[in-house]
Order: structure tokens, then sequence, then C-alpha cells
């Protein structure tokens, strides 16, 4: 068996956001046999949401392709955190732990000013951090819980982006973590799916905003992967049954999304701009 089909175990954690240390088992953030050829060679990333999940496995793909990182994580995700620094500091990189609440909007601020006080500028910057609570109901939906999912899916991309801009230059990419919700929807993720489109529009207004200045803004629309969020979010049997509706009929692991990040991330995809790369299991999806 491929070591990407390891079977996933019925669990739940009962708090936000999810801790990957806890999860049994614990998602596969890289592949033994990934190779880096210096694709990032010299380049500062920061990447929000890299502690755990799709932004550690990002992280450390970037690492190892040469990269220096500053990663923007919640304070309940010290531990994972740490692990993920440490990861990176094997690959021999610098890793800038910052943490805080994206959707304040002082913390961001302060944030880039402490990655520009360390790294002086940053080459690729990975909007990734997101949340969701399923409500099976549409009126279930407070407006607290719809704020909040807005303010840190959505809002704190667009703060963070416009706080960093002024120290990224021609060459130097962004890219956006979306997703499939965000063009097939989602019955119980209405405020969720509603952001994600959200960041895909942003995405592509952004993109034509900024080829002027030579840097590129894409995307990558994840589907149904294994990561603390879904421990954290669905039931025992939700989690037991997640990721087979797709036609691969398994979940994702980090490992397989990481790479598409690399791409955008590289001067491999120097022609790409304002494009959305799916990786889903096979999903076709009208993009």
């Amino acid at each position: 068996m491929d070591q990407m089909e390891i079977k996933t175990k019925p669990q739940h954690q009962n708090e936000q956001p999810g801790l990957e240390y806890k999860m049994d088992p614990e998602p596969i953030y890289i592949r033994d046999n990934y190779e880096g050829a210096d694709k990032l060679k010299g380049k500062i990333a920061l990447i929000t949401g890299g502690d755990s999940g799709i932004g550690r496995a990002v992280a450390i793909h970037f690492a190892r392709e040469g990269a220096d990182l500053a990663i923007i994580y919640h304070p309940r995700e010290e531990e994972d955190a740490q692990k993920t620094k440490n990861l990176i500091e094997a690959e021999d990189r610098r890793c800038l732990l910052i943490s805080g609440d994206l959707k304040d909007l002082q913390f961001i601020q302060d944030a880039v000013d402490l990655v520009i006080d360390t790294y002086d500028h940053v080459n690729i910057l990975v909007n990734n951090a997101a949340n969701h609570v399923e409500q099976t109901e549409f009126t279930g939906i407070s407006d607290q819980q719809m704020r909040e999912t807005f303010e840190l899916n959505i809002l704190a991309m667009f703060r963070l982006t416009k706080i960093l801009l002024p120290y990224m230059t021609s060459g130097d990419s962004i890219i956006n973590t979306t997703s499939v919700v965000s063009y097939r929807g989602s019955e119980a993720l209405i405020d969720y799916a509603s952001t994600k489109g959200a960041v895909t529009a942003f995405t592509r207004s952004l993109s034509q905003n900024l080829l002027e200045r030579g840097i590129r803004v894409n995307a990558v629309a994840p589907g149904p992967i294994w990561t603390p969020l879904i421990v954290a979010t669905k039931t025992l049997k939700e989690v037991g049954e997640f990721g087979k509706e797709t036609p691969m009929q398994r979940p994702g692991q980090p490992a397989e999304l990481a790479p598409a990040y690399v791409f955008l991330a590289s001067e491999d995809a120097s022609y790409y701009a304002g494009q959305v790369i799916h990786v889903n299991g096979g999903e076709v999806i009208n993009s």
C-alpha cells in the first residue's frame, strides 16, 4: 500500500483549532523520497496557519527547496508550531514563529513588522489560515460565527496582503488557499464556502492588479485533506467516512498538496497568474 493511502481512524477533538500531534494517524507532511532542487533557494516565505496540516507541509517543502520561513499560528497550536520549527531547522533553514490572532488587525501589523525586522523582505506569501464550523441548518449560523469565519478566512488575508505588499517586489509570489467548496458549494458549510468563493475572486482580481509589478498571485483549491481541521469539526462517523466520496475514495495527505505550492512559488510557474490548481482526488471542477 502506498504511504499516502494510510487509513484514517474515527476520532474527534472537542476544541478548535485542532491539534496535529493528537491525531491518529498524524498527517503525512512530506514524502520520504521528496528531493529538493533549490527551487526556492534564498527566498523568504511567510505562511499563515503554518504550524500544522497543509501549512506545515508547505513550510517543510519550502525549506527543503531552500527557503527560510516565517509562520503565523494560533496560540493554542504552540506544540505543533515548535515541531514544525524543528523540522524546518533540520533542513538547515531558519524559522520565525509568530503566535497570535489573525482576526486582530494590530496583531497582523505587529507580525509583519517582526518578519521585516528579521528578514527585511518577503518573496512568498502563503495565505493559508482558515476555519469552519458545520451547521446543517442555515438559520443555525449565528451572526458571531459568520463574522468570525469571514474575519479569519478572507478579511485577515486581505489585510495581511495589503500590509505586506510594500515589502514584496517583481518576481515574488502570493499563493492563497481556497477550496473545492468554492466551486461546488457545501450545504453544511455555507459561511465557509462563501469565504472560499471570496478567496477565489480575491486571487483573480489581485492577480490582475499586481501583474504590472511583476508579482504573481495564484491559488490552490484542496479537496478533502487529512488535517487537524477535520477532526476538530466533524463527528466520529463523518471522520470515518471522510474523503470516500472522491473518485480516489480516500482523503488526501498534506504531502500530496504541498508540491503545488512549491510549483506556484517557483520560476517553474513564471507564466501562471490568476490561476487555481485543484488537488482534490479526481473531482472534476469547472474553474
